[in-house]
């Protein structure tokens, strides 16, 4: 397990992730707060209503609480995450009447195809064993006319891509070109795919045709 899969399964890291860790983390690597991120989520994936949403990788639930509270009636969402130091954290401070979380394998996962309305995976596919074994069961598991939304690392020829390359080669973060997902989606017959980059960081989404 490499420096930074050990540090994400610490037990301290998960009580001060989405409070400190990983807002000062995201805006260096982004320019973005977590609040503009957690806003841009609910719109990539059309929340409004009693979908069901996957949160692949949710560590302590902050993004899957939010998500949970644009959903109505028999709307809720799921937080699934391997770490359980993160999702005790998640339990403890993101519960909530349509939230629900379970550990699991982001590249086995444990539903039937077409479950979810919704899929995302916010800063985490780089931390992934096999994140494209992972991102095709995230296809598997929407439902047609559902949307998938993803955050992770981009490399380009820049001198600030050069700079995120070394230092995820030397944390073991995985950096990805730039058209690694547009394209997976695209293979994978997904329709209406966009990506935007911020400095370090792409966020890319789809819909699966109904």
């Amino acid at each position: 397990m490499n420096l930074a899969r050990r540090t994400m399964n610490h037990p301290a890291l998960a009580a001060v992730y989405e409070r400190a860790w990983r807002p000062a983390l995201f805006f260096a690597a982004s320019g973005r707060t977590m609040g503009t991120d957690q806003r841009d989520a609910v719109a990539q994936l059309r929340l409004d209503g009693e979908q069901r949403v996957l949160d692949i990788a949710c560590g302590p639930g902050n993004f899957t609480r939010y998500l949970s509270n644009a959903l109505s009636g028999n709307g809720f969402a799921v937080g699934l995450d391997y770490s359980e130091p993160m999702l005790a954290r998640a339990v403890l401070d993101n519960a909530g009447p349509r939230v629900g979380y379970l550990r699991g394998d982001a590249a086995r996962l444990p539903f039937a195809d077409g479950t979810f309305d919704a899929v995302c995976c916010f800063g985490a596919l780089y931390l992934i064993p096999d994140p494209i074994a992972a991102t095709r069961e995230m296809v598997r598991v929407l439902a047609p006319g559902g949307r998938i939304a993803i955050s992770t690392s981009v490399r380009d020829d820049s001198a600030l891509g050069q700079v995120g390359k070394i230092v995820g080669g030397w944390s073991g973060l995985r950096v990805f070109p730039r058209r690694t997902f547009t394209d997976l989606f695209a293979e994978l017959g997904l329709v209406d795919v966009e990506q935007q980059v911020h400095r370090l960081l792409q966020y890319v989404s789809a819909t699966r045709p109904a």
